[in-house]
């Protein structure tokens, strides 16, 4: 694998172990739980929708895009995703990074500027890969603003 490729690998892992290291020890009650719960678009997502959107993020852009695999992602199904654990989250992020680090490991460096078409654009390789790091990125954010949210009313509900 080229040092970029290798840079690029080390990054997700680091995001996925940040989100990962945040649910590990949580109940389900708060892994299900949502700040805001809605049925319109002023609902928020749970530490659960966030792991399995993040993994399916991951796998559509890295495996689907990039790698060039089938599409076999169901977006909708992530968004009503219900974990019974911290485990199964693991196992889901787990997955992801298995995934990942074939597709990469399969890619030379000139792989990186070839097209690809998603969602009706063309975007390079490189594009993909470094998109699937920003959205990781981002949603790890939400993953600690949550915990910080479902914390802070655990302990004033204990209080």
């Amino acid at each position: 694998m080229s040092l970029e490729l290798d840079h690029y690998l080390r990054h997700l892992e680091d995001l996925r172990r940040q989100v990962g290291e945040i649910v590990a020890d949580l109940p389900s009650e708060a892994l299900n739980w949502r700040p805001i719960d809605g049925s319109q678009g002023e609902a928020t997502n749970s530490l659960a929708v966030l792991v399995a959107h993040i993994a399916g993020a991951e796998h559509f852009l890295i495996a689907e895009v990039a790698g060039g695999r089938p599409p076999t992602r169901d977006r909708e199904a992530e968004f009503a995703f219900q974990s019974g654990d911290a485990a199964e989250l693991a196992s889901i992020l787990a997955e992801a990074a298995t995934e990942t680090r074939e597709v990469l490991s399969a890619l030379s460096p000139t792989d990186l500027e070839a097209e690809r078409h998603m969602r009706g654009r063309t975007v390079s390789v490189r594009w993909s890969i470094l998109h699937a790091i920003e959205h990781a990125a981002l949603h790890l954010g939400h993953v600690q603003l949550t915990c910080q949210l479902w914390k802070e009313g655990a302990s004033k509900a204990s209080a």
